[in-house]
């Protein structure tokens, strides 16, 4: 790679190494020289008879596009409710249906209260620094077993300026919380351990995908946490046919609500479960 080319021609190499991999490699190559330039569309149409220099970064990005690893490792960033979050491997990508968690968790707690939240399993995160920012009088403990993950949630934590607002632990489940809680927020692993998942899948972590032999073993085991603490109120991610399963799971539980909401694609993706005072 030493000839200069065009960034027209750079796009159509792009496209052409990425043919069989992805669905849309002409739209794919052009989120690369994108993701790579740090620029929006309108740049591409204006400037596709610029010349690039063709650089060994820049060729390795494609490469490692074309092995099927996901454009938000590559780039380092990732935008989830409309803002801009660092993301490396060993932290989950945050999918557009966990935006709906934030809406649901925004809607039924109080935005002025002076809540304690935790949220189990924050991997890079994102779920909680957009919490703090709709809740301004709510203090937040992040939770994850991965000290991989919690490196990349104390990253965006700091660029946003909500260190004091935010601690992190490393644990399982709510373990290492000692402090009354009054609000628990999760997307857990929930996927089966034996489920076939796309190949771009295999560079997330394990850790963050995978629930158990059934996969939601997790998500069990939270739900009797959050009963055993009592505490008021849980806002959780699901699998799509994991519903009547946790429905089951809560037939003795005391139950003041139990909302479930569904994805963009219209599946069942979460629920919010509010306990009973006792």
């Amino acid at each position: 790679m030493s000839n200069p080319r065009t960034l027209k021609e750079w796009i159509a190499f792009t496209a052409l190494s990425l043919e069989g991999t992805v669905a849309s490699p002409r739209r794919e190559a052009e989120l690369l020289l994108r993701a790579f330039y740090q620029e929006d569309s309108l740049w591409i149409l204006r400037n596709d008879t610029m010349i690039v220099e063709e650089t060994q970064r820049l060729y390795e990005w494609v490469m490692r596009r074309a092995a099927q690893e996901p454009l938000e490792y590559i780039c380092n960033r990732v935008s989830f409710y409309s803002q801009e979050f660092f993301i490396q491997r060993g932290a989950l990508i945050p999918r557009p249906e966990t935006e709906l968690l934030i809406e649901q968790t925004l809607a039924h707690v109080n935005a002025y209260a002076a809540l304690n939240v935790v949220e189990v399993g924050i991997g890079s995160g994102i779920i909680s620094i957009v919490l703090a920012q709709y809740l301004p009088h709510a203090r937040f403990i992040g939770i994850d077993i991965s000290g991989d993950a919690l490196a990349v949630a104390q990253r965006n934590i700091e660029n946003f300026g909500l260190s004091d607002r935010i601690e992190l632990r490393q644990g399982s489940l709510l373990s290492c919380v000692e402090e009354a809680i009054d609000v628990v927020v999760s997307n857990p692993p929930y996927v089966a351990n034996n489920a076939v998942l796309e190949p771009n899948l295999s560079y997330e972590p394990n850790v963050a995908l995978f629930g158990g032999s059934v996969g939601d073993e997790i998500l069990q085991e939270l739900l009797l946490e959050v009963r055993q603490r009592r505490i008021g109120l849980l806002c959780c991610e699901m699998g799509y046919d994991q519903k009547e399963k946790i429905e089951a799971s809560l037939n003795d539980f005391k139950i003041q609500s139990l909302e479930f909401y569904k994805d963009y694609s219209g599946f069942d993706r979460g629920f919010i479960l509010r306990l009973e005072d006792e």
